[in-house]
């Protein structure tokens, strides 16, 4: 993985004294280009590893291992940028860039667009900007920016069949496993 686009980010916190500041301003250090992913640009923002989250401290907190997935009963705050399909399927490996981000890809047998995957948690998702498909295993839906889409451990997966590429913001909530 090597630098991609990234986005400013402002994260706030407490100074010795209690009172509220800007611990962080600029561009968020943790972008990235995904090429088993097809080419898509990862921004991590934030993430929290616990529920209730844990506010004390200054460190950056998008500081951590690539994964897909928040852990112990967290979140993750992403912005991903999606090239369009007929750029992204020419490079996208699911089954290695899944596995590699700590989750599945669907089975390559049943699944309708080769990003389709599921995960253990409840997904608030904005488009930015441009457009794109969710697809699912049974129907798919036309989102547009500002349109939002609550994804709730299902096979899912994100098709751009337009020209341009479509941004969307991420808060992934972790969530118990279905049967």
């Amino acid at each position: 993985m090597t630098a991609g686009r990234r986005h400013r980010r402002v994260v706030t916190g407490h100074d010795v004294q209690g009172r509220s500041v800007v611990l962080m301003d600029g561009e968020s250090p943790h972008g990235f280009f995904l090429e088993k992913a097809g080419g898509l640009q990862l921004t991590e923002l934030w993430e929290t590893r616990s529920s209730p989250a844990d506010n004390s401290g200054a460190r950056d907190a998008a500081e951590h291992e690539r994964r897909i997935e928040p852990i112990n009963g967290g979140t993750v705050f992403r912005i991903i940028e999606y090239p369009p399909d007929s750029v992204r399927l020419k490079t996208l490996d699911p089954e290695r860039f899944f596995r590699g981000m700590g989750a599945q890809a669907a089975n390559a047998a049943t699944r309708k667009h080769p990003g389709m995957h599921r995960t253990d948690t409840v997904d608030y998702c904005v488009v930015l900007s441009g457009e794109i498909w969710a697809v699912l295993d049974e129907g798919e839906v036309r989102l547009r920016a500002g349109d939002c889409l609550v994804q709730r451990g299902t096979n899912h997966a994100w098709s751009n069949r337009s020209d341009e590429p479509c941004t969307i913001a991420f808060v992934l909530v972790a969530a118990k496993p279905l049967p």
